[in-house]
């Protein structure tokens, strides 16, 4: 049989039409009941295929010419591949096979309405979409294609696809014999994405393979630009476990540049590319119900999948918008290739030993560091030049520079994003990758050598010459189970996703400090007064903001999707965020703070903390803070997220803030909200007690309980030697705040720094009876360790 229309093919069908046809007839046959929207089509079978070599007889003279090819050689396989190729391109068709692909192709017609439709032509290989290896991108595909010429002469240049270099070498590597290997052609109706927009998604973030979020990218225009990394596309992060729940759990949105797209001309029969007007730029390819709505499709994708495989089987999914209906459609879905062969109780933590400036940054892909010297290509046929081991520096790569990259130790592209061929191929291969750096063809230059880090968070970064790093692989399914409490101090949202996979009970210490520097960098009460400014800081503000009417909404926007991407990350296990603990100098750094911060002679001391909450200077601005936490538990769905107040001076400054927490909807206790408090002050330590009755729970900052203990400014140089958070003094106040909270049935963690850098101070705390123990990332195995020995020398002594 030459002809099988998606309907009538799945999963089970690989061997006859490959493994994207069989995939496409699965979800159109299984999910299009669940309302998926997946267009119809039919798969010009491997029969098909080599029906058309007998009758042309082809297969000898093929089998011949992969005989004489060394794999070894990359011009040899050039030229053999472009041999191949010609021979199929110029066979001729079998009266009875055109006459099944043109009768097929009417009925489709018909079926969509028109006379002759316009359809995409998709090479299918019998060892493609496959768990073990994806093959993505090693055919070709034809977009809008019309008319029974073009359709017959679009199959058989995607039979010649089977042979171009790139695939001939990819399965090479991956241990294909070429003779075990055929094509089917799936012929699918067009989805007018050049009207709207498509993009990709997959089940997991491609970065860390943390599996709670679907990522979606998108940009206008058929989506062969996003994936070639042409354009920098919008980007969305749905959190699959609220979602599941009901919750609009969208929990993050970046706007991509997206500069260019891909359009069909239907009088020249031709797509072309085109410069998108500067208001579409500025405005999401689509809006957050299509995104949710993409990301529950996505859910049901990967369910039916990991069911029909028998494992949680994560998803590499294209999708459309067709411009004409305004429809979204799944085009194709594939298993994911990369995180999902990885053992997950393992883990490789790689981190730089030395510090230097970075010569360039981008966007990271992997989670490694490399070293090697730059080899500057800007054609994929200068390969010949490229040495095992160097670092790879190009504008932009497509399928054809997938032999260079696999002998490459690192990539550094100017263009490109988390999706696009540099990003997907490197996570295949397994090496570090850094995109979009915009320049790094002309900043770096052939034989220097650098240091390149995908290992510091989203931000890619090269650095120059040879940096010292550690690489370290933890198996996490031995790591000791402590009864105390392990949390973590995360400050960077960008980080979440990969410190989520540490062994930690959850986030102790979440500092929404560097949300506003980072994320927001404008001060509350500028964007509350904005109308009030002068014209010079209402444009750099608007340079931020301009997609924001209402300028407190940026604010509350941009600090719920940081807070919402840690809760994300560690769901459901606990995130305590402490609200900003700025002081007035630190919030005059942020863009129209001059406006509105005083000029202290001692911030350390001065306005910070509970006092600026319900003063009436910045009252209004702290209710921005509660109102993103109320939507990151309460549209989002994220209610393992609580909050704690810090620098807390008196019981009646407790009683004050919480007043005007629960004035902007947040209650204490309703929801399974808990508050908390830091304990880095004094009267917190003398005052235990009656502080108890207003919080949850106490978290001790010692870096803040040792400077006002001992009375040292931590900041001052002259002083430094006396600031030890192991002095007597200090211990003494931790030891009364642990057994005074614990007299009232009230948990105490710690979240400064001293746990992170002194072993003996960990073994202090744990003596005493802490509840929980926050540390820094690179601190936690280290302190899981510690606090596991005194733990069970504990046991021991009370057996004895």
């Amino acid at each position: 049989m030459w002809i099988r229309w998606f309907r009538d093919i799945g999963v089970d069908d690989i061997g006859v039409v490959g493994g994207k046809n069989a995939s496409l007839g699965e979800l159109l046959r299984e999910l299009g009941r669940l309302g998926i929207r997946v267009p119809n089509g039919f798969a010009v079978t491997v029969g098909a295929y080599r029906h058309f070599l007998r009758s042309n007889g082809l297969e000898d003279r093929i089998r011949r010419v992969l005989a004489d090819v060394d794999m070894e050689d990359l011009d040899h396989v050039v030229h053999r591949a472009e041999e191949l190729q010609a021979m199929i391109v110029g066979g001729g068709w079998d009266p009875a096979l055109r006459e099944a692909i043109v009768s097929a192709y009417e009925l489709l017609s018909e079926e969509v309405g028109v006379d002759e439709a316009y359809v995409a032509v998709r090479s299918s290989a019998t060892s493609e979409d496959l768990p073990e290896a994806s093959f993505a991108g090693q055919q070709e595909t034809y977009l809008m294609v019309r008319g029974a010429e073009d359709l017959l002469h679009s199959v058989k240049k995607a039979f010649a696809s089977l042979f171009t270099p790139r695939a001939m070498v990819y399965r090479h590597q991956h241990g294909f014999a070429h003779d075990g290997v055929a094509l089917s052609v799936g012929i699918q109706h067009m989805v007018r994405s050049d009207l709207a927009a498509s993009g990709v998604m997959f089940t997991l973030d491609t970065e860390s393979g943390f599996d709670d979020v679907v990522m979606i990218n998108g940009s206008w225009g058929l989506g062969e630009l996003l994936v070639q990394g042409n354009v920098v596309p919008d980007e969305y992060y749905v959190h699959k476990p609220t979602l599941r729940r009901g919750y609009r759990s969208l929990i993050l949105r970046r706007m991509g540049e997206k500069a260019r797209r891909m359009v069909y001309d239907v009088r020249r029969h031709r797509p072309y590319v085109e410069d998108v007007p500067e208001e579409d730029r500025k405005r999401y390819c689509i809006g957050d119900d299509e995104a949710l709505q993409l990301a529950s499709w996505a859910l049901a994708i990967e369910e039916h999948y990991s069911n029909k495989h028998g494992r949680p089987t994560p998803m590499d999914i294209e999708w459309a918008k067709d411009g004409l209906t305004g429809a979204l459609y799944i085009v194709q879905a594939r298993p994911e290739t990369v995180h999902s062969r990885k053992d997950r109780g393992l883990l490789r933590l790689y981190r730089l030993m030395e510090q230097r400036p970075a010569l360039l940054q981008g966007i990271a892909v992997g989670n490694a560091i490399a070293q090697g010297k730059v080899r500057i290509l800007h054609r994929a046929e200068d390969m010949i030049f490229f040495e095992e081991g160097e670092v790879l520096v190009t504008e932009m790569t497509d399928p054809d520079w997938v032999p260079i990259m696999q002998k490459a130790s690192a990539i550094i592209t100017n263009q490109g994003g988390r999706t696009s061929h540099a990003a997907i191929v490197a996570r295949e291969l397994g090496i570090p990758a850094v995109v979009g750096t915009s320049d790094a063809t002309e900043v770096l230059r052939t034989g220097q050598a650098v240091t390149v880090s995908t290992a510091e968070g989203e931000t890619g970064m090269v650095y120059d010459g040879l940096l010292r790093y550690k690489v370290e692989d933890v198996d996490t399914t031995k790591l000791p189970k402590t009864q105390t409490k392990i949390y973590l101090n995360i400050g960077n949202p960008e980080e979440a996703f990969r410190n989520a996979q540490l062994p930690a009970d959850g986030v102790g210490l979440a500092r929404m400090e560097f949300i506003f520097a980072s994320w927001m960098k404008i001060h509350p009460l500028a964007l509350l007064h904005y109308d009030a400014l002068d014209a010079e800081l209402r444009a750099e503000i608007d340079g931020l903001t301009w997609s924001y009417a209402d300028k407190a909404s940026y604010f509350v926007d941009t600090l719920s999707q940081g807070i919402a991407v840690i809760a994300a990350a560690f769901y459901p296990r606990k995130v305590i965020l402490r609200f900003s603990d700025f002081k007035s100098n630190e919030y005059a750094h942020l863009i129209g703070g001059t406006q509105f911060e005083p000029s202290e002679e001692n911030p350390m001391l001065g306005w910070r903390g509970a006092s600026r909450y319900y003063s009436d200077e910045y009252r209004e601005a702290f209710l921005l803070e509660v109102q993103a936490v109320r939507r990151v538990r309460e549209e989002m769905g994220l209610d393992n997220l609580q909050v704690m107040v810090p620098f807390c001076r008196t019981p009646e400054e407790a009683e004050r803030v919480l007043e005007v927490i629960e004035r902007g909807g947040l209650k204490r206790g309703e929801r399974g909200l808990e508050i908390f408090m830091m304990a880095e002050i004094p009267s917190n330590v003398l005052l235990i007690e009656e502080f108890s009755k207003f919080f949850d729970g106490f978290s001790i900052g010692s870096n803040d309980l040792t400077q006002f203990v001992l009375g040292v400014d931590r900041d001052s140089g002259l002083i430094a030697h006396l600031f030890d958070e192991r002095h007597v003094a200090v211990r003494t106040a931790c030891k009364h705040i642990i057994e005074g909270a614990h007299r009232m049935g009230k948990v105490v963690g710690i979240c400064g720094q001293a746990p992170s850098d002194y072993a003996d101070f960990t073994e202090f705390l744990v003596r005493q009876g802490i509840d929980s123990i926050s540390v820094n990332p690179d601190a936690l195995l280290k302190t899981l360790h510690t606090v596991a020995e005194v733990e069970v020398l504990q046991s021991a002594h009370r057996e004895g």
